[in-house]
């Protein structure tokens, strides 16, 4: 299977930053000064539960700040937004986490994501005791990544014993009936909460929970109500980062919460969750790789969600097999059986929308698990609006490993998208003007595997024609009486449209093209190689010809007149009527091949 270029992608941006040393490891809570400083993992979770993550995304840590926007969640959840709302505002305070930013008037915290707002969320959380808190959070949570946490509870007694300022916030908020009991069960539990053993990926699903709606993609399980998921990522955009909200905003676009454990997730809503982990922190107490990763991804990726450029998210419009489709290269019926039986070693992929990383990195994935089975991937741009610079980027990254597994990406009508493209390293010899020569080019190549001789490259017998199957050879002999034998250069015409059908053909050498002429130029109806017949619908029916036959290249070809087949009703009826079952089954064989593209299509 094909390696993934988004992967290599993160991991050329791991590389990038791990030689990123400044910051320092909290020490203000003693257990948190045990962390390794050279921990460091990023992992990104789409919206539909795909992972990718390098580093150290499984190294446990204490969720700390992270935390907050969940808890705020559960008590919207819990009380509602006009309760909860009368007990935290939302505005940014321009302070920093652990500051006493209360409202002048109401004493209410200005906002859920600072330490004051934060343990009046944990207020709200329904339970008597610090234990039934606890554990109604735990629970919470886990939905969010999708598996049971735990509390570290080592850092737990390091944060209760330390925690001075964050109990005078405490009775503050008692002294304005923020909190209308004793704080000590909640402030034991706001510890508790920010104690909770997560990693990397935990995150990062988490933050795909959120950008999916409120259900966690992989499991399916739903952890906050669809309407509350709005509220939670507007105050994680304007107040997520303390007081350097503004500049992330600003620069990445992303609602995003950091915590002093060394941990950020943000959220691109509907598409991605991200977790970035190292515990080295600024001065304001976020991950210092954590914020260059954040930037390098958005700047990268093009994820900012106020970029004008982001619309509606594309899916793969139609997704089709050599089963289903097929060029319009008329081939023998051996060839022909070949190709449907090993059918889904080519594939085509219609895309429609804007190629942003969000729509492409599920095409991508799809290209990458299909690898093994796939000789050859057709992607169609016909109904694509642009395409952005990683979009480009990661398409021809995977065009790139499937080349070196010796399979081949290549596109059809590429309009716009052909210069990024061919900007991101794609050869121009991947471009196709539309999907039937794609088609007919990636039949060959699988045929190739099978036949090393390709069909038109030397004479074909008549006995291989598919005509004359199952003549025996007194019959082959005879019918070969029969046939006229005429050459045609390159780029003669064959059969003009419009004149009597008197005649029909069987190529024994060279290649053919059907076409009419259109505004727009010729348009190839039909393609055909040695051993194939044509003209057969016409004569059958006596109307005059209806299209174009034209040689690809030297051809030559046998010609039964209708007198000749006229002949064969006293001659040899067995021979006739050998014929018109080959020729029947020859055109029940292309109805059926209709019927599956109609059926592609729907």
């Amino acid at each position: 299977m094909a390696k993934s270029p988004i992967q290599d992608y993160l991991q050329a941006l791991h590389a990038r930053f791990s030689g990123l040393t400044s910051g320092r490891v909290a020490d203000y809570i003693p257990e948190l000064s045990l962390a390794d400083p050279g921990w460091f993992g990023i992992c990104i979770a789409t919206q539909d539960g795909h992972v990718y993550e390098v580093g150290d995304c499984s190294q446990p840590f204490t969720i700390q700040s992270v935390s907050k926007p969940l808890t705020y969640g559960r008590a919207l959840e819990q009380h509602g937004e006009a309760a909860v709302l009368e007990k935290i505002g939302v505005e940014p305070s321009g302070d920093a986490f652990n500051a006493i930013s209360l409202h002048p008037q109401s004493g209410t915290p200005l906002n859920p994501l600072i330490n004051a707002g934060a343990i009046a969320a944990c207020g709200l959380v329904p339970g008597d005791s610090m234990e039934d808190k606890t554990a109604t959070i735990l629970e919470t949570f886990s939905r969010y990544a999708g598996r049971q946490l735990d509390i570290d509870h080592k850092v737990y007694e390091s944060e209760s014993e330390t925690g001075h300022r964050n109990r005078a916030i405490g009775w503050m908020l008692r002294n304005f009936s923020v909190i209308e009991d004793d704080p000590t069960a909640t402030l034991e539990t706001y510890f508790q909460q920010c104690s909770i053993r997560v990693t990397c990926r935990d995150l990062a699903i988490m933050g795909a929970t959120l950008a999916n709606g409120g259900v966690n993609p992989i499991t399916g399980q739903r952890a906050i109500p669809e309407k509350y998921v709005a509220n939670v990522l507007s105050v994680m955009a304007t107040c997520g980062m303390y007081d350097a909200s503004g500049d992330w905003l600003y620069r990445t676009g992303l609602p995003a919460k950091s915590g002093v454990g060394g941990g950020i997730m943000a959220v691109q809503p509907g598409r991605l969750g991200i977790a970035v982990f190292s515990p080295r922190l600024d001065q304001q107490g976020n991950s210092v790789r954590g914020l260059a990763v954040c930037h390098a991804l958005t700047a990268d990726l093009g994820l900012h969600m106020f970029d004008a450029s982001q619309r509606a998210i594309p899916a793969i419009r139609r997704a089709t097999t050599r089963r289903s489709v097929k060029s319009n290269q008329r081939r023998a019926q051996q060839a022909n059986d070949y190709l449907l039986s090993v059918g889904k070693r080519l594939r085509v992929f219609h895309l429609h929308g804007a190629l942003t990383f969000a729509s492409i990195e599920s095409v991508v994935r799809t290209l990458t698990l299909e690898s093994a089975s796939t000789n050859v991937f057709i992607v169609n741009l016909k109904l694509v609006q642009g395409i952005d610079r990683a979009a480009a980027n990661f398409l021809a990254g995977i065009r790139a490993e499937l080349s070196g597994l010796g399979k081949e990406l290549i596109f059809t009508e590429a309009g716009a998208c052909w210069q990024p493209l061919i900007g991101a390293g794609v050869d121009r010899e991947a471009f196709f003007s539309d999907d039937d020569f794609a088609l007919e080019y990636g039949e060959n190549r699988i045929l190739a595997n099978r036949f090393p001789n390709p069909a038109g490259s030397s004479q074909t017998s008549l006995a291989e024609c598919d005509l004359f199957l199952g003549l025996s050879t007194q019959e082959l002999a005879w019918v070969d009486q029969l046939l006229a034998s005429r050459t045609y250069a390159q780029g003669q015409t064959i059969i003009t449209a419009g004149q009597a059908s008197n005649e029909l053909f069987v190529l024994t050498a060279g290649a053919a093209m059907v076409s009419i002429s259109t505004q727009d130029g010729i348009a190839r109806l039909d393609a055909f190689s040695s051993g194939a017949t044509f003209g057969e619908v016409a004569f059958l029916d006596r109307s005059p010809r209806s299209a174009n036959v034209t040689a690809l290249s030297p051809v030559a070809c046998r010609v039964l007149s209708r007198e000749a087949f006229d002949q064969l009703d006293t001659q040899s009826p067995t021979i006739k009527i050998r014929l018109l079952s080959n020729l029947a089954g020859r055109l029940t064989s292309m109805l059926r091949q209709n019927g599956r593209e109609l059926a592609a299509l729907k």
